[in-house]
């Protein structure tokens, strides 16, 4: 494998671990899953299953952080499961593996509230960069917009017919002006960390305030309630270079 520097590179804190629990149709692909990801010493795969059943028993009983899904898991509809796991245990992070990336099966899996969206070709330093994100509460799903500019586009697109089929539930948003700002951040990936250091606050003021949002727009994950908030038009996601945050902006901010 080839040792390439990714943006978010392991814990080293030998005791947290990031808990995997892997669902695809083909043996052969979990176990090339599971042997990329046994040399990585933060990462730990709990579980795999081959079905949804056996999936959300397996999610269910290791409570995972991330689970890596194939969309074409057989036994009931994928986007359900997504729906399903996520009402379960809102704050574990799934990230669907696709044949081949689509925009509007991507724009389906932001509804349904995936954190990521891989193609099934990835390369294994994509696919760690990833699950580290996803693992520490970030949104590497918006990283496609960045890099695919074209389905971009069109999940763009999607996202504004949607807004306009629909009547405005309010011309007030519930939000105040500071949670909109937040939910922004949030829209584009970037962690309570990352968010708390570009707002100059406490991450626990971060955190409290994502779970007013939450309560505001009756949402149970980061995912749901930017589609709620495109949904009613209070965001909108467009690629706004200045709410990219860089690693080293982070660090510079926070003295490292």
């Amino acid at each position: 494998m080839t040792d390439n520097t990714t943006e978010l590179k392991a814990n080293t804190n030998p005791d947290i671990k990031i808990k995997i629990v892997l669902g695809d149709t083909q043996s052969l692909f979990r176990l090339g899953i599971i042997s990329t990801l046994s040399h990585e010493a933060d990462i730990i795969i709990e579980g795999e299953a081959s079905s949804k059943e056996e999936l959300i028993d397996k999610v269910t009983c290791t409570i995972p952080d991330v689970v890596l899904l194939d969309i074409n898991l057989p036994t009931g509809n994928s986007l359900d499961l997504i729906k399903k796991i996520k009402q379960l245990l809102p704050t574990v992070a799934v990230v669907v593996i696709t044949p081949h990336i689509d925009s509007e099966e991507l724009f389906e899996v932001i509804k349904a509230g995936a954190s990521g969206y891989l193609n099934r070709d990835v390369n294994a330093n994509e696919l760690i960069k990833v699950i580290r994100k996803a693992g520490s509460g970030q949104y590497p799903i918006s990283d496609m917009f960045a890099s695919q500019p074209v389905v971009a586009t069109k999940v763009l697109s999607l996202f504004q017919h949607l807004a306009q089929g629909k009547e405005i539930e309010s011309f007030i948003s519930p939000l105040t002006p500071r949670e909109t700002e937040i939910l922004n951040y949030v829209a584009h990936g970037n962690s309570n960390k990352q968010i708390a250091v570009q707002l100059n606050v406490s991450e626990h003021t971060i955190r409290n305030q994502i779970t007013c949002i939450f309560r505001k727009l009756d949402a149970n994950a980061r995912t749901e309630a930017v589609w709620k908030a495109l949904e009613r038009g209070i965001i909108s996601f467009k690629l706004y270079p200045s709410l990219q945050i860089s690693s080293k902006k982070s660090a510079d901010s926070s003295g490292g």
